[in-house]
């Protein structure tokens, strides 16, 4: 429905596409698109002007025109699918059902391949033991204990979240190291992402915002040793220093013939490699 009301508008001649508005955007409206910052959509602007300060050319104004509402329910479905943090002032993501961009509730209540699932528990430290090093390497019943797994997909309200101790994996470590069900899944709730070719700092948001909201016991990083994974470890610290978490973390580093390189930790000792 439209009406007047408060808009952002972005004056491309004086925009010079440096992004900060969209890090200032708390509900994601604008975005760079061929260079210069435009607005996503109408229903994602509150037109409250939080990002004024944050251009340093003067491109953005508040105006009053006709524009479609702004919608709550749209801006935490756009937020969740870009893996980034929902403000707390808005809907909590857990509560909504969610299919279609306009922010209104689908048949099926969203994507089954995001929807959050608890799943069979997995082996205890006794059990994992006696499990023969031979099958043990190969992982049997060592399963996921929840669902999703992709740290943009996990919303921070999760309820495997709360009292967990996280695994922030790069996508290249489970098909590179063998054992890696049976040596680090047990008692560990994954995250997988590439801090290559995805945003980092919607990461960064992500694991801040599951850090302010959840008692997380210990953060366990394991990450290639190619240079550009190790953007997962700082991704990490940084989450770690803006939710103002006292939160031990350990890396583990993995070579590309599937073994173990280093370990460094903070407050955690190694895994026993």
């Amino acid at each position: 429905m439209k009406a007047t009301r408060k808009l952002i508008t972005v004056n491309e001649d004086l925009c010079n596409g440096c992004g900060n508005c969209v890090t200032g955007c708390a509900e994601g409206a604008l975005a760079i698109i061929d260079g210069k910052a435009k607005l996503v959509s109408e229903v994602f602007c509150d037109g409250l002007g939080a990002c004024l300060g944050e251009c340093p050319t003067g491109a953005l104004n508040v105006v009053e025109v006709e524009a479609e509402d702004f919608n709550p329910k749209a801006v935490v479905m756009h937020l969740t699918s870009q893996g980034r943090a929902v403000p707390e002032h808005m809907p909590d993501p857990a509560s909504l059902r969610l299919d279609r961009t306009d922010g209104s509730a689908g048949p099926h209540g969203g994507c089954p391949g995001s929807r959050v699932m608890s799943l069979a528990p997995q082996a205890s430290a006794c059990q994992q033991a006696n499990i023969p090093r031979e099958q043990a390497a190969a992982g049997p019943g060592v399963t996921l204990s929840h669902w999703p797994i992709q740290l943009r997909l996990v919303p921070p309200t999760a309820p495997f979240l709360q009292n967990a101790s996280l695994l922030l994996t790069a996508d290249c470590v489970p098909p590179a190291f063998p054992g890696f069900h049976a040596k680090f899944l047990p008692g560990r709730v994954l995250l997988l992402g590439c801090p290559k070719f995805d945003d980092a700092q919607s990461y960064i948001d992500k694991l801040a915002a599951i850090l302010r909201g959840n008692n997380i016991k210990d953060i366990t990083v394991v990450q290639m040793e190619v240079p550009c994974c190790s953007g997962m470890t700082a991704i990490a610290q940084r989450a770690v220093a803006a939710a103002g978490a006292s939160v031990p973390l350990q890396t583990m580093v993995i070579t590309r013939d599937g073994q173990v390189q280093s370990a460094a930790s903070d407050g955690l000792r190694p895994l026993g490699f």
